[in-house]
């Protein structure tokens, strides 16, 4: 039974979490472009955004929304934590991946293509091998050495992810999104070994480090998603994070927690493991031309190779060519002047747009050698020809 509420516990978790990313991701795109059309500059000397764009971003109301999502997925996801090998809980938690790259298509304007449904699916089917696979049972063997070792992990982790988002700009929003899914794994790791939970006891929960820890990794690895999500693609920034999460803490508990599988499956497990890995960094990889924080990005190439296209100019067809040339407004032709209106028999009172009439004029063979300009006569010493227009332009030109 409390493997099946774990089980209920994580997949609420993983649909609350998709939410939220898209929420915040949401409110980061409208703070940006508000600040840009103020001509507001929001980024600081590294490229990344400055502390007062990231505390408008928080304020926003899908922002806000977006938290809400947050403590339900906290929620969620301790839950399952506490009642299922954390190599289970946190990979079904990753789905929140899936959720994310779907709600995204919806109000992110993110397109989805055949390569990234593979890689969604490689996930989902990876998830159903690890659940049959995983044990029923967590292990109960934490020393309190880990409790310490934690905390201070969590706080060198901590000031590399600040220092990191700020410090490397636009290339910081994976960074960012690895930093943080790190934070959120360690949280997995101390809701786990979290002391005076059952019985409840206050003061020996508050007393615990690992209480310290959830406050810290909360807090911050909540700061440096925000940061990831004003730097860079929503599904680039959530695959990071959920390769962060996922993987730290299986290791912790398989090496350390005492979390197994069942018997004789422990090769299905490390499949199912493995395989919702690679999908993660596969959407990823495909996710990192997504729309960016201003939701602005080129056309997709289709097919399996990642990437946009660079020289879309040159793939736009004919006809959209055309189309664009026919709603063109006509520019009026300046009208030519001659440098002899006599001698070109031209009227001045041209209309606009029409020069003067060829026909009209007098070859040069017939005009005295004296009123020849020198460009009149070609270097071999023979005549150029009648000039086409009183600017001096030629057929042979």
């Amino acid at each position: 039974m409390l493997f099946l509420i774990g089980v209920v516990s994580a997949c609420l978790a993983a649909v609350a979490y998709g939410m939220s990313t898209v929420l915040r991701a949401l409110g980061a795109r409208r703070v940006a472009q508000a600040d840009r059309e103020r001509g507001v500059d929001d980024t600081n000397s590294a490229g990344g955004p400055t502390l007062t764009s990231t505390m408008s971003t928080l304020v926003d109301p899908s922002f806000i929304l977006g938290t809400v999502m947050v403590v339900i997925g906290f929620a969620g996801g301790a839950i399952a934590a506490r009642f299922l090998p954390l190599f289970l809980s946190q990979t079904i938690v990753s789905a929140n991946l899936i959720v994310t790259a779907l709600l995204g298509t919806i109000m992110l304007n993110i397109a989805l293509h055949t390569r990234d449904w593979v890689a969604i699916w490689l996930v989902v089917l990876s998830l159903c091998l690890l659940g049959f696979s995983s044990s029923t049972t967590t292990g109960e063997g934490e020393e309190a050495s880990i409790h310490w070792g934690l905390f201070l992990t969590t706080l060198v982790a901590a000031g590399l992810a600040l220092a990191a988002v700020y410090k490397l700009g636009k290339h910081g929003a994976i960074v960012g999104g690895a930093m943080s899914g790190l934070l959120f794994g360690i949280i997995a790791i101390s809701v786990r070994i979290l002391d005076g939970v059952h019985p409840f006891e206050p003061t020996t929960l508050l007393l615990d480090p690992a209480a310290w820890t959830i406050a810290v990794a909360g807090a911050v690895g909540f700061f440096v998603q925000t940061v990831g999500l004003q730097l860079g693609a929503v599904n680039g920034v959530t695959a990071a994070l959920v390769v962060g999460e996922t993987a730290g803490p299986s290791l912790v508990g398989v090496v350390f927690l005492g979390d197994t599988a069942k018997a004789g499956l422990g090769w299905l497990a490390v499949v199912g493991f493995i395989g919702a890995f690679v999908g993660a960094v596969l959407v990823a990889w495909y996710g990192s031309g997504d729309p960016d924080h201003f939701g602005e990005a080129p056309p997709m190439k289709g097919g399996w190779r990642r990437g946009r296209e660079d020289d879309y100019d040159d793939e736009v067809e004919f006809d959209e060519l055309e189309a664009i040339d026919e709603t063109a407004p006509d520019v009026p032709r300046i009208p030519p002047v001659p440098d002899d209106a006599a001698a070109l028999n031209c009227d001045l009172t041209t209309d606009l747009g029409s020069g003067p009439d060829l026909d009209s004029r007098p070859d040069l063979d017939s005009r005295p050698a004296d009123d020849l300009r020198p460009d009149d006569v070609r270097s071999d010493g023979t005549d150029r020809g009648p000039v086409r227009n009183g600017l001096g332009h030629r057929p042979s030109d």
